[in-house]
């Protein structure tokens, strides 16, 4: 019992994580199951210059693991960056949700009829079928992207490692392509997601605000009730 307590209160801030996780997949998971019509349609002119290329689909499911992995060390590594991590990304994704609850939007970008037969293609396809063309605006491919690379970049941990550092700006840019390269996004999305993601650096890594309140809680939690 002793070894379970000593986890639990050095694991304990997997907890925001996870309600926040169950939280987000819920909303989400509603919004696509509702919003299938009537929704604001997002289109700028520079979308029908953009070629379809199928083979950005790879970087853009590699999207997933490369939030995880981020999340995941800073979890392990380093409590004031991961606090950092998840402050940058819990609230962009907070205010995507807001906006697809209170605007409705999506896009008709997506090829009606796939140009090649290929592999990448057939996951392209695959994508399309699991993900709607709906509740895009910002892209939270692009702001978990940006937001997790310059986490990377923001590390003392990982100021040595200049490998880590380049790999995590190609895949940043990648995904961040491949959103516009396998028509999951307008250029729209995109900006936007730049211009909240710009917002959010400055709130999070531009004081020390919120490290301080994260650490204002933690004492809260170690003091002792004194004996009177």
């Amino acid at each position: 019992m002793k070894i379970l307590k000593n986890n639990f209160i050095k694991y304990r801030h997997a907890i925001p994580l996870l309600i926040y996780g169950i939280i987000y997949m819920a909303w989400f998971s509603h919004l696509e199951q509702t919003v299938t019509s009537h929704y604001q349609l997002i289109h700028v002119a520079l979308d029908d210059h953009i070629p379809f290329c199928e083979v950005f689909v790879v970087p853009y499911l590699m999207w997933f693991a490369y939030v995880a992995l981020v999340i995941l060390y800073f979890f392990f590594r380093d409590k004031d960056d991961y606090f950092r991590t998840c402050a940058f990304l819990f609230t962009g994704m907070t205010i995507f949700l807001l906006v697809s609850t209170l605007w409705p939007n999506g896009h008709h970008l997506r090829p009606h009829i796939m140009p090649r037969d290929n592999l990448f293609t057939q996951l392209v396809a695959g994508l399309y079928q699991a993900d709607t063309p709906t509740n895009l605006w910002p892209s939270i491919h692009v702001y978990n992207s940006l937001g997790c690379h310059i986490a990377v970049m923001k590390s003392n941990r990982l100021r040595k490692y200049k490998g880590i550092r380049i790999g995590s700006f190609i895949l940043c840019v990648s995904i961040i392509m491949s959103t516009m390269l396998i028509k999951q996004h307008s250029v729209f999305d995109v900006a936007t997601a730049f211009i909240l993601a710009t917002i959010m650096y400055g709130a999070v890594y531009g004081s020390d605000a919120l490290i301080n309140v994260y650490h204002g809680m933690g004492n809260r939690h170690k003091r002792k009730p004194e004996i009177g």
